[in-house]
């Protein structure tokens, strides 16, 4: 009895994160309908093209139509001129290849050896992943095309074909985002910063009514907190402004970020608002939607200046805080005075500029990736080959696509390119032969169809990465069956060929990623986790020198990289769920106890974030010379702890602790301060140290209890 009720909850439990995931994974977020709207009607066009001259590889055209499409001009453009020219080159390497071992068969097969290798090994070496991607791609699917028994000239003009409709595919994407460009009333910028200013509106809305913050509401603000403004900031650095209007822009961007930094803040601490302070936070929700109205007419804020009663309520520590954000934001935009002091703009990163990864010529990992995989994708080869079977040469793709740098990824993302497969080629490709495509007779018709296929594949491509790959599967599974020929497919053979290759390439996959070399997600997992706390250590750290736009700078990138290695946890742990082996109970076990702990230092982050507007002494925000040394030996004992932890997790120190005498030195030069009245809103400030103090304490202790042997000392 008691086996089957544990089995029960098992499932229940199992059902309920299923639904939750789904629930998450596809709920409507700001723009995610624009965007869909406009992958549809970029890869139905293509379609509609591509069947109207009978253009060959329509189905790969239509596909990275639907890919294409981005969130800004500026990045389709990007991505479209990547894929030409990645697509281009690739076509010239195999063309060129190609035609020097036509005629001697084992010459031409390790030709196709070396391919393999050459397109794994960039995928892994070049800094640019899209352009790899691109040019490692046309070599894959086109091999198959070169054992055909058709003449040179015929092979040669098929590859470029393909170039062709790839490129009619990404012109016509580039197209439709001006066309959409044109019609839209705001800016990209303009649409960023009211996401944020809705969200704050939002949160002080609740806290005026008195109601209970919800869970949308919660979840918004901390993701918009943790992602921060680099977005925005590269939005302005490519726009066309004027110089005076940019600095005026910029600014805007620096102090709506700190609203949501603030904001985020009070979501942590703030639980209920007392009614006589009601008032007060309504009045700040009305100034802010005023700027919202502002900014949805396409001018520049005049935000009238808020009224800033001394010191914030006992209950809403950070309110004082906001209103002198509020006033900031009136003083940019009505003094004559230059903003430069409160915007920087995003300086040029010269490690992005460089072609391969850092460290690729003495990095032996890249040559063991590439290895692995021309391993998998050659046993394809030379299976397909011997059964004379070239209908299964997706497993060749299945190979390239699914190659990853660990197991648990690489698991994750087979699994959702064999389900996009099922539910993409049997259900909906072989439903739509048996129920839609015997009464359809016209082009309209089938874009008709087309349309509904890819507006259910974009919809679930614009999830997070944890899902989007089975939303590109399914639609390429549907264009692969309907577009490959121009007529109505009878045969059921070509779903049976895509799914037992996607099969052939999943066991040979097994065989190279999981046997060879391999890279558990759950290690990998580990080892970013504690990067993480490393990267929170020196955050509070920041800033390290005394120029002001330089440390700006440095804890922008900072924060662009802590919030990516957040995610990247986040993609491991799932990864971690799709290992199996001798460790995997220890695995899943750490990642349940990593899932607990990355909420909190997410928390931590977002008070790190707000503590830094006192260590940078922004405007509203000065600090005594002797209070900001003081708060300087606290945060680096703050600092150092958290190293501490990460070497504890790495098993190469003991934990240290931050004296507590410290923390009641600093709430000491606090009160005298108050008393001075030289510092605006001690309250505030008091009660963000004592939450860094207390939950950098909890988290530490919770870790070094949690974890007694992973160090191989004792706590």
């Amino acid at each position: 009895m008691g086996t089957i009720t544990q089995s029960l909850s098992a499932s229940t439990w199992t059902s309920r994160w299923l639904w939750d995931f789904l629930k998450e994974e596809l709920a409507p977020y700001p723009g995610r309908v624009s965007l869909v709207v406009r992958m549809v009607t970029a890869s139905t066009l293509v379609v509609i093209i591509g069947m109207t001259f009978r253009i060959p590889y329509t189905a790969f055209a239509a596909l990275f139509a639907l890919v294409l499409s981005r969130e800004s001009i500026e990045a389709t453009a990007n991505a479209a001129r990547t894929l030409v020219i990645g697509v281009a080159l690739g076509s010239a390497y195999v063309i060129l290849g190609a035609l020097f071992v036509l005629g001697n068969p084992m010459l031409r097969f390790l030709w196709v050896g070396g391919s393999l290798f050459l397109a794994f090994y960039i995928l892994s070496a070049l800094s640019s992943y899209t352009a790899a991607a691109r040019f490692a791609y046309l070599i894959v699917i086109t091999i198959p095309l070169w054992d055909s028994h058709d003449s040179a000239e015929a092979k040669v003009a098929s590859t470029l074909w393909a170039v062709g409709a790839i490129t009619i595919g990404s012109v016509v994407t580039f197209a439709m985002e001006l066309v959409f460009a044109s019609v839209r009333r705001n800016d990209d910028l303009s649409e960023a910063m009211m996401e944020r200013l809705i969200a704050v509106e939002e949160l002080l809305k609740h806290y005026a009514d008195g109601d209970e913050v919800s869970a949308a509401t919660r979840s918004k603000l901390t993701r918009l907190a943790t992602v921060g403004t680099s977005r925005l900031r590269s939005i302005l650095q490519r726009s066309d402004f004027a110089a005076r209007h940019q600095q005026h822009m910029g600014a805007l961007v620096g102090l709506v970020g700190r609203l949501v930094d603030i904001a985020a803040n009070l979501l942590q601490i703030t639980s209920c608002v007392r009614g006589t302070d009601r008032t007060r936070v309504r009045k700040d929700a009305q100034n802010i939607a005023e700027i919202l109205a502002i900014l949805s007419n396409g001018a520049s804020p005049r935000v009238v200046e808020p009224d800033v009663d001394g010191e914030a309520p006992p209950g809403l520590p950070f309110l004082g805080e906001l209103e002198t954000t509020l006033s900031l934001i009136h003083n940019v935009f009505t003094s004559a005075e230059s903003p430069d002091l409160y915007a920087t703009s995003p300086q040029s990163d010269p490690e992005r500029a460089t072609t391969l990864v850092r460290g690729t010529l003495s990095d032996p990992e890249h040559i063991k990736f590439a290895l692995r995989g021309c391993l998998a994708a050659g046993l394809c080869y030379v299976t397909y080959s011997a059964l004379f079977w070239p209908g299964i040469a997706t497993a060749m793709t299945t190979c390239y696509l699914t190659a990853l740098s660990t197991i648990g990824a690489s698991h994750q993302k087979q699994f959702l390119r064999f389900a996009g497969a099922l539910i993409g080629g049997f259900v909906i490709g072989i439903g739509a032969q048996v129920f839609f495509l015997p009464g359809i007779d016209s082009i309209g018709g089938f874009a008709l169809l087309f349309a509904i296929v890819a507006g259910l594949s974009a919809w679930i491509a614009t999830s997070s990465p944890r899902l989007s790959y089975l939303g590109l599967q399914i639609a390429a599974a549907f264009c692969l069956m309907n577009l490959e020929e121009f007529k109505f497919q009878s045969s059921l053979a070509v779903a049976r060929d895509r799914v037992v290759g996607i099969l052939l390439g999943l066991f040979m996959m097994w065989l190279a990623f999981d046997w060879l070399w391999s890279a558990p997600a759950g290690a990998e997992m580990k080892r970013t986790f504690v990067s993480t706390m490393r990267s929170l250590a020196e955050l509070a750290r920041e800033p390290v020198s005394s120029e002001r736009p330089g440390a700006i700078e440095r804890t922008y990138k900072l924060r662009e990289t802590i919030n990516a290695q957040f995610d990247k946890v986040r993609s491991l742990a799932d990864g971690v769920l799709f290992e199996f082996g001798p460790s995997r109970h220890l695995d899943l076990a750490l990642r349940e106890r990593i899932r607990e702990w990355q909420p909190q230092l997410r928390t931590l982050f977002l008070m790190r974030i707000a503590s830094l507007k006192y260590r940078l002494r922004l405007p509203g925000f000065e600090l005594p010379e002797h209070t900001l040394i003081s708060l300087c030996e606290y945060d680096n004992g703050s600092a150092a702890l958290l190293d501490n932890v990460a070497d504890w997790i790495e098993g190469t120190a003991r934990p240290g602790q931050i004296p507590r005498d410290s923390l009641k030195e600093m709430e000491q030069i606090v009160r005298w301060h108050a008393v001075d009245q030289s510092l605006a809103d001690s309250s505030s400030f008091a009660t963000l140290l004592r939450g860094i103090d207390s939950l950098t304490k909890s988290v530490a202790e919770e870790i070094t209890r949690a974890l007694p042997s992973s160090s191989g000392s004792t706590p």
